[in-house]
């Protein structure tokens, strides 16, 4: 590794929050002679390139840019380098760099750089407000602000399986939701169809979060995390309002998932181009009686499997005054095999909106889930 690559690293540790771009830009130019640095960070729908200071929003597919977001590889075209930040699966944006020597070495240097970047925004976006609101072409409604914290991230990427989830409309996004973990050995993703309006939403599927959280980490069974969060939220709210959620744990060694449908989105799988709607055991909503006992079922994936979550808003988005529907989206699913999770989910979302035309009205989550194989 040279010498400016460790510079750099040592530099992002060091620096203030709000000076990572600016501190790591005067190393490219003491190092590569780069005289501009820049960050863009995708927005929150997937749809914008916004950069950190100064400069234009990039929204056309086709820009380089994008092309080295959507492909994960840096790109030099014309003196200017745009290189992904990214880390672990989870893409933050693109960093414009110039000028750029044509050398695949400086590229591979640059490209090291900015996934030391992506960890250290990932360290200190907690303390400041610097890169989430530069990351925003809108104001977010609080319930959306509240539901975008709760989140664990919009993509993961491990040698055994790929993971993405968004939310829509993501500026105004209520109760829809999905969180997810893993211990090397198991991966648990839960999504929730969130009900009710605005804060109420949000603080409902807050506390169905956390509390599926504690048991989780508590080390309790899929059945028992429903059952913890089903008493939470009907201790809070007597039955008066509950909410669907689909919870699932995989076995990353063998493949085998065990699934609770507490009233849940829909799961569909995608296997040799064919795309089939599980069948899973309904059973009562979170929160709607008292100490319900929930029950795991299990299915077996297969290398290559693809899993979709979507919770009602999808199937149900309305564009004049015709229906999505099962069809389209079973047709919408095929294409996505040659994607990337994340590329998979952003696709559908921007499906959805090209159908009704702008922003979906009702909350809509869609999460994939790539089943690579057991690894050493």
């Amino acid at each position: 590794m040279s010498k400016a690559v460790n510079r750099a690293r040592r530099t992002l540790n060091e620096t203030p929050a709000d000076l990572l771009v600016g501190s790591i830009g005067k190393i490219f130019e003491e190092a590569y002679g780069i005289t501009e640095a820049e960050l863009y960070q995708v927005d929150y729908r997937l749809s914008e390139l916004l950069p950190l200071t100064e400069g234009d929003s990039i929204r056309d597919a086709g820009h380089p840019a994008w092309r080295a977001f959507d492909h994960q590889v840096p790109l030099l075209v014309d003196g200017t380098a745009w290189v992904p930040v990214s880390m672990r699966g989870e893409r933050r944006g693109v960093l414009r760099l110039a000028p750029v020597a044509d050398d695949p070495a400086v590229l591979s240097e640059l490209a090291d750089v900015a996934t030391a970047l992506a960890h250290e925004l990932a360290a200190v976006s907690p303390g400041t407000d610097v890169y989430r609101v530069a990351r925003r072409s809108q104001r977010l409604t609080l319930a959306a602000e509240m539901q975008w914290d709760l989140l664990p991230g919009r993509s993961r990427i491990r040698p055994s399986f790929s993971l993405a989830g968004q939310l829509e409309p993501a500026y105004a996004v209520r109760g829809d939701s999905f969180d997810w973990a893993d211990d090397g050995q198991r991966l648990w993703l839960s999504t929730i169809n969130g009900t009710g309006e605005g804060v109420a939403a949000s603080l409902l599927t807050s506390l169905a979060t956390h509390a599926l959280r504690n048991a989780r980490r508590a080390g309790l069974g899929l059945g028992d995390q429903a059952a913890l969060a089903d008493q939470a939220i009907y201790d809070e709210y007597r039955g008066k309002r509950h909410l669907s959620v689909l919870l699932m744990e995989l076995d990353l060694r063998s493949g085998t998932m065990s699934v609770v449908d507490a009233g849940s989105p829909r799961l569909i799988l995608l296997r040799g181009g064919e795309v089939t709607e599980q069948p899973l055991e309904a059973q009562f909503p979170l929160g709607m009686f008292e100490a319900t006992d929930y029950h795991e079922q299990t299915l077996t994936l297969e290398r290559g499997d693809r899993l979709f979550v979507v919770s009602d808003g999808v199937v149900e988005a309305t564009g004049k005054n015709v229906r999505y529907g099962e069809t389209a989206l079973d047709r919408f699913l095929r294409r996505t095999g040659p994607m990337e999770p994340l590329d998979a989910v952003r696709s559908l979302i921007g499906d959805l909106r090209a159908f009704v035309a702008g922003d979906l009205v009702d909350d809509a989550v869609v999460v994939c889930l790539d089943w690579t194989g057991p690894q050493a």
